[in-house]
């Protein structure tokens, strides 16, 4: 079976070849699924992206003039598919639902400590010849501080053991709390996390239309003044212009940030200057460095990450071709009418 791999960084091809234990005839493409390099996928019998890939109903329906049924993404969220299209179209679409928990957590947390105890701020002056101790720079003790944990799932239950380990004291917001979180932080109410807590990370998935902007006005307004706001999970949960007024009048203590809501046409590009980057509300962040903290969706990209994403995603294409399905955990859309490719032509042969 021959694999169309898009967005694959040079860095990565080596976890590629050498975890293809399937001896899948791999293409890889180092950028990412776009109008122009779909056709790349022409000779392929399926496709593998990641997220930010563009998979829209056009992408799609140009892989199902290919004779293409199967596109499968190495990310756990799927927001970057016209699902409904895949749907219409034949086409399969699974998931990687669990890698490594501690990769986005560890950034979360780094981005936690360093904006809480000022390290940014400092180090920038310091590059500016400032060596002055600023008032700025006064800080809490991280066995004294109040850590919120919004969204106790695997990640944020990862970060919670982070902040547990240095001694300060972890609550949670989730609607289903589970016992194994519960050995870790004390579940709250949103309102109690959010006016208490000094720092407050959200790991939460973003469901479009649904919760959009779920950080806006009325969020930061319910918390407690001064406090640190992290976001490693979706750009579209936060209202950034709400966010940058925030932090501007000092509401918000600092902001970090591994993504942005416009990240299809920002992330991975690079600018000339920060004026070219597309984007106002994300301009308005990146003017308030260091109080806010923005970096390029690298939450993920650690080596046990990497290998587990790799990983499941070959033994998504080799229970596919094996068993005509995927792990029900797995999978996203799954046609009801059995469409013959030549991926599953060679299943069967």
């Amino acid at each position: 079976m021959r694999i169309a791999c898009y967005g694959v960084r040079p860095l990565e091809r080596s976890y590629f070849e050498k975890l293809n234990k399937y001896d899948y005839d791999l293409k890889l493409i180092p950028e990412y699924l776009n109008r122009e390099n779909v056709k790349e996928a022409e000779d392929c019998d399926a496709v593998l992206v990641r997220g930010n890939c563009l998979c829209d109903r056009e992408n799609l329906k140009k892989f199902r003039s290919y004779g293409i049924s199967w596109v499968f993404t190495r990310s756990v969220g799927v927001d970057h598919y016209d699902l409904k299209a895949a749907e219409e179209l034949g086409i399969s679409v699974a998931r990687v639902p669990n890698y490594s928990p501690y990769a986005v957590a560890n950034l979360a947390f780094t981005l936690g400590v360093t904006l809480s105890r000022h390290v940014g701020e400092a180090a920038h002056q310091v590059h500016q010849q400032d060596f002055g101790m600023h008032p700025d720079y006064f800080a809490t003790e991280f066995n004294r501080m109040k850590v919120g944990i919004y969204g106790a799932g695997k990640i944020g239950v990862a970060e919670a053991k982070m902040w547990k380990g240095l001694g300060a004291e972890v609550y949670a917001y989730d609607p289903f709390p589970s016992d194994f979180a519960k050995q870790y932080c004390e579940f709250v109410s949103e309102h109690e996390l959010l006016a208490t807590c000094d720092i407050v990370s959200v790991h939460v998935p973003y469901f479009k239309g649904k919760n959009d902007q779920l950080i806006n006005a009325e969020y930061i307004a319910q918390m407690k003044d001064g406090a640190v706001l992290v976001n490693t999970a979706r750009g579209e949960l936060a209202d950034e212009k709400a966010v940058a007024a925030a932090v501007r009048r000092g509401k918000l203590g600092g902001y970090g940030a591994d993504v942005v809501s416009s990240e299809k046409q920002i992330m991975g590009h690079n600018f000339d200057c920060q004026a070219d980057v597309p984007d106002q509300d994300v301009q308005a962040l990146m003017s308030l460095y260091p109080r806010v903290m923005l970096t390029p969706h690298m939450g993920s990209f650690t080596k046990p990450a990497l290998e587990d994403m790799i990983t499941l995603s070959y033994n998504n294409f080799h229970n596919m071709q094996t068993e005509g399905t995927v792990d029900q955990r797995n999978s996203v859309v799954a046609p009801k009418v059995e469409v013959t490719t030549a991926a599953s032509a060679k299943a069967l042969a």
